[in-house]
């Protein structure tokens, strides 16, 4: 099975193949911009085409990307072309081995939307551009006091490498028509489908869905939950994670057909609760699940809840490669995505449902309204009702439960 995180090794076989791919590669190279002087980003942006890959498992987002590049493209004469992912590491892998050739200009990735271990990854290997962050216009309406996430993403400084877009928090859902009560911890939920067998399940791993639900049940279930904030090598990992292999020998008879098969993502776990094959699913964002119900994809009887005592949190990122052909185009496109205007569209329901990353009180006064005005959706938890925000390990667990969980879960599908 694969992980998120390729090796050298295969990095380099891929390298060989750069030429076959479908993307061109430019034979140039973009100097540095100067973002420090706004006017001449804008100038030298002007008429590139910005090569973003980005997941491409949701459709609501990918409309949402293609109007940011419908907003840039009008505003300020840059392309943007989204390149579907279904799993980040195929960009890293991609950067990482144009370096490994010796591709250190005109790069075929130019932007990724990127957190957690694929971040660390490439700020450990020197594959990312910058800093260049904090001298973008909009980053002044940033929430970095309010929400620390911003700057630190699963605890490694981003050192203006990466500029946040998104918050994001686990929420669980169901459907009130059918369910009047609801498991809220690992342990409850356990003993809720020993009752109801079959009517629960998670994406399969490297998905982060589906890591993000194995690392929610081990943060619940650690003796100790400092200890993940440190990197696995220097813990005792085996040890640390024996309460989440107990705990799944458990769980995985009493999953969805049996543990023996998994849906492929968030919007899969969506479908199989509409279908009425399982009666709890989870999401990073419960306007999400209320954007789903504005589709019709979703009963309006559904709502959304968290864990008693709280579920993971983290912010999501888009960074620039080191090789980057369009950066002046990227460093625009990702300044518009700071922009109050990107985020209150962005954390419509009716578009997306996503928190913002920016603070209230920053905002200019119309804005404020603006957001204040949003109808966020029947299934939407106001933030008094989201709980405790658990933070995200260190990259480094997740990359360890991935692979530990596919030698003893692992199926093809």
């Amino acid at each position: 099975m694969r992980s998120r995180m390729r090796t050298f090794v295969s990095a380099l076989a891929l390298a060989t193949g750069i030429a076959a791919t479908s993307l061109s590669t430019p034979a140039f190279a973009d100097p540095a911009p100067d973002v420090g002087n706004w006017q001449s980003v804008l100038d030298q942006a002007r008429g590139q085409t910005v090569y973003w890959h980005a997941w491409g498992g949701e459709p609501r987002i990918n409309d949402y990307i293609a109007w940011a590049g419908e907003q840039v493209r009008e505003r300020y004469g840059v392309e943007v072309v989204q390149v579907k992912l279904t799993d980040t590491a195929d960009a890293v892998t991609r950067v990482l081995s144009e370096k490994t050739a010796g591709v250190d200009d005109g790069g075929a990735v130019d932007m990724i939307w990127i957190n957690g271990e694929n971040f660390a990854a490439m700020k450990r290997n020197d594959l990312l551009f910058g800093p260049w962050v904090e001298q973008t216009p909009n980053f002044a309406y940033v929430d970095v006091e309010g929400k620390p996430t911003v700057v630190n993403d699963f605890t490694v400084p981003t050192d203006g490498l990466e500029a946040p877009w998104g918050m994001a928090q686990v929420s669980f859902y169901y459907d009130t028509a059918k369910l009047d009560e609801v498991p809220k911890s690992a342990q409850e939920l356990l003993e809720w489908l020993v009752k109801h067998p079959g009517r629960f399940t998670y994406p399969q791993p490297p998905n982060y869905m589906g890591s993000t639900f194995l690392k929610q049940i081990l943060t619940e279930l650690v003796e100790d939950p400092s200890v993940l904030q440190q990197p696995a090598d220097e813990t005792d990992a085996q040890a640390t994670l024996a309460p989440l292999w107990g705990y799944l020998e458990d769980l995985q008879p009493l999953l969805w057909r049996d543990g023996q098969a998994y849906p492929q993502n968030g919007a899969s776990m969506r479908t199989l609760l509409a279908d009425n094959e399982v009666d709890i699913a989870f999401s990073f964002s419960s306007g999400e699940v209320s954007s789903a119900i504005e589709a019709f994809e979703l009963p309006d009887t559904v709502r959304s809840y968290v864990f008693e005592n709280g579920t993971l949190g983290n912010t999501n990122f888009v960074a620039i490669p080191y090789n980057a052909s369009a950066k002046a185009g990227a460093v625009v496109l990702a300044d518009f995505l700071m922009s109050p205007e990107a985020q209150l569209r962005k954390q419509d329901p009716q578009y997306w449902g996503a928190d913002t990353v920016l603070a209230m009180d920053k905002l200019p006064k119309d804005m404020q309204e603006a957001f204040a005005n949003l109808d966020l959706g029947i299934a939407s938890l106001a933030p008094s009702e989201r709980g405790t925000v658990l933070p995200e390990p260190h990259p480094s667990w997740m990359s360890l439960v991935e692979t530990e969980w596919q030698k003893r879960y692992g199926v093809v599908q």
